[in-house]
């Protein structure tokens, strides 16, 4: 069953958390970086749960990890292992975890709330290029090439434990495509997908000079 689904049944609306990237530099994190926000998971961990506790604080009922740019590709160019940039995808997830647990071992938090979810952040293929090319979507890249890239960071954001997977801001249909066509090979697992969006019919791919044809 999808996690969100009893939530729902219950309350109206969730509340998701905020801009984590954005949080992170108001507490002194320089993101300028191909990385992003993922360079925090390497740096300063400790924070991200700290930022993931205010939120669930602040009133929200789910907790976005750090991955969005967590890849193992991405990871493995700044020297790691495929090991240690598995160890650190999972991360993302372990700390949103610790910080909803804490949140929620104290009863007072628990009048007229659900028991706060994780979503484990995908971000596109675009974002690991740190190209600007997830705002395009214009990979090159065949639906085949785009599940095998993702797959090893699904598959490690699954094992540590999130409740759902977010996949996040995707630029173009195909992408949303190989991500659907890989998450069968997950059945267990639940997803929500958002576009990132020109309007209100198209989103933000483009073919050449182009206009954005695609229809979400």
């Amino acid at each position: 069953m999808n996690p969100l689904t009893p939530i729902l049944r219950r309350h109206p609306i969730i509340l998701l958390d905020g801009a984590l990237a954005t949080e992170l530099e108001q507490r002194g994190c320089d993101l300028r970086d191909p990385l992003w926000s993922a360079k925090v998971l390497l740096e300063t961990p400790d924070l991200i749960r700290q930022v993931h506790l205010d939120y669930f604080l602040a009133g929200a009922d789910g907790a976005i990890t750090a991955s969005y740019q967590a890849t193992v590709a991405g990871f493995m160019r700044r020297g790691l292992s495929s090991t240690e940039a598995i160890a650190l995808i999972q991360r993302s997830v372990r700390l949103a975890i610790e910080a909803r647990d804490a949140f929620w071992a104290d009863p007072a938090n628990h009048a007229g709330r659900p028991r706060p979810f994780v979503a484990a952040s995908v971000g596109p293929y675009g974002a690991f290029l740190a190209d600007g090319s997830e705002y395009r979507g214009d990979y090159g890249l065949s639906e085949a090439a785009l599940i095998e890239f993702h797959r090893p960071r699904l598959a490690a954001l699954l094992a540590a434990g999130a409740d759902i997977l977010a996949c996040e801001t995707l630029p173009c249909l195909a992408e949303a495509q190989a991500l659907a066509r890989l998450l069968a090979e997950f059945p267990d697992a639940s997803a929500w997908i958002s576009f990132s969006a020109r309007d209100g019919a198209h989103t933000c791919h483009e073919i050449g000079r182009a206009s954005c044809r695609e229809r979400v």
